[in-house]
């Protein structure tokens, strides 16, 4: 019989899948979250937080991953003074390919805050059924949602929703 996956290789799996890289635990978070949405992710449960969907379980997961040495991660400091992780996988893996491993790498490339925004939406559509879920991302995050940003986030949300996935994102 074999083990299903233990949570913090579900995390590494996630970074693996991103192209062994991701920059920002928002934007693991966000990842994450797209990947669940579309029917690939790893089971993760989310709810709303400051910054859009977030697991506690998944911050938990991806700090084992890096305790028990699938993942590295590096803490360095902003331009701004604030602090921000860069995980890595700790040991070269083969390359992730297929629908999952192209999406977690679009999303990946995706601007952080593009990607928090749009993860927001989505988030706002699906679980909080809000009819116009790209206004009520503006109003939770005017610092962040200006019009160009938001524009981004809809042509970067768009180019996801293009990649054939399990289960369509859906349209927001």
């Amino acid at each position: 019989m074999v083990s299903p996956k233990k949570r913090w290789e579900k995390a590494s799996d996630i970074v693996r899948d991103a192209g062994g890289r991701v920059v920002g635990r928002t934007k693991l978070q966000k990842i994450a979250y797209l990947l669940e949405l579309c029917g690939l992710g790893e089971g993760f449960k989310f709810e709303y937080r400051h910054y859009g969907p977030y697991s506690e379980d998944l911050t938990e997961a991806i700090q084992l991953a890096d305790a028990f040495g699938l993942v590295k991660e590096d803490q360095r400091r902003a331009d701004w003074g604030g602090m921000y992780s860069v995980y890595s996988l700790a040991t070269p893996s083969i390359q992730a390919t297929g629908p999952r491993a192209e999406f977690a790498k679009a999303a990946a490339e995706i601007g952080a805050i593009e990607l928090e925004l749009a993860a927001t939406a989505a988030y706002l559509k699906t679980v909080e059924h809000y009819p116009d879920p790209w206004e009520e991302t503006k109003r939770r995050k005017p610092e962040k949602a200006t019009d160009a940003r938001l524009k981004s986030a809809k042509e970067a949300y768009d180019q996801l929703q293009k990649i054939s996935v399990r289960r369509a994102l859906p349209r927001l």
